[in-house]
């Protein structure tokens, strides 16, 4: 059917319906004045204006996504730096990863209710926009656990250093390939794949998701599934698990860390 009367149809059915919004239960004399209204056009077009923009987006911009990160700034922290554990730094964080993962939430491929109303009215390009500007945003630095271990397997051992030894050369015994071959040496990942950074991020949501993951959580379907890394978490022990966080929340660059002259006071 030609796209004219589909639109000449969608635009009677609108106005239909607003007529007998207005004549059902009214006087007769009224009918005339109710029909003079603005038509219901308008408002359909405003309706459609607010879905997101179909189509591939460009390479974000810093400014535009600086704008549209107001409303993540509670969570997240105005640069990206969260105060609460339980949230995520975005700070120095990929911009195609953020993108991946804004992206999931709106499509329910990625499960959280909260970050899935955030995400809903969310164009491709604002995705791109919001992640441009937290890659540009410095992290802070965390600090690992260095508390021995005073039982167990590990007994002797600093905490941090089991998931030290995890990251950098996994455990072949096991199934468990070194962390540092898909998040890098110092944990900055790769944009190209989609692998996220993982330095500096807080132990306590980072033990979260590995967590999730070992239950057997993937984010994404069909070809945007990531199953990875639930098939490597799901070996992990709960030491473990809670040593690479603490591990990777003391992992930096160093020109992440803050001067020698701030440290010392």
């Amino acid at each position: 059917m030609p796209l004219k009367r589909i639109l000449a149809i969608g635009v009677a059915l609108a106005l239909a319906g607003v007529a007998i919004a207005q004549t059902t239960g009214a006087p007769v004399e009224s009918t005339a004045a109710a029909a003079t209204v603005t038509p219901a056009a308008e408002a359909a077009a405003a309706t459609v204006a607010a879905l997101p923009a179909p189509g591939p987006a460009m390479p974000g911009n810093a400014e535009r996504g600086e704008a549209l990160s107001v409303t993540c700034a509670a969570c997240h922290g105005v640069d990206g730096n969260s105060v609460d554990p339980a949230n995520p730094k975005l700070a120095g964080q990929h911009e195609d990863y953020i993108a991946r993962q804004l992206a999931l939430y709106q499509s329910g491929e990625r499960d959280n209710a909260i970050m899935m109303a955030f995400a809903a009215p969310l164009s491709a390009q604002d995705m791109r926009d919001l992640g441009a500007f937290y890659s540009q945003q410095t992290p802070t630095p965390g600090v690992a656990d260095e508390s021995v271990i005073a039982s167990g397997p590990n007994e002797g051992r600093r905490f941090y250093e089991v998931g030290k030894a995890l990251y950098r050369s996994g455990d072949a015994t096991r199934g468990i390939p070194s962390c540092a071959a898909c998040h890098g040496p110092t944990g900055t990942g790769v944009p190209g794949p989609g692998w996220p950074k993982l330095a500096g991020q807080h132990a306590a949501y980072t033990a979260l998701t590995l967590r999730a993951f070992r239950d057997g959580a993937v984010w994404g379907e069909g070809d945007r599934a990531n199953s990875m890394m639930a098939s490597i978490a799901r070996n992990l022990t709960d030491e473990e698990i809670d040593s690479l966080a603490s591990f990777l929340q003391g992992l930096h660059n160093v020109h992440d860390a803050p001067p020698a002259s701030t440290a010392a006071r």
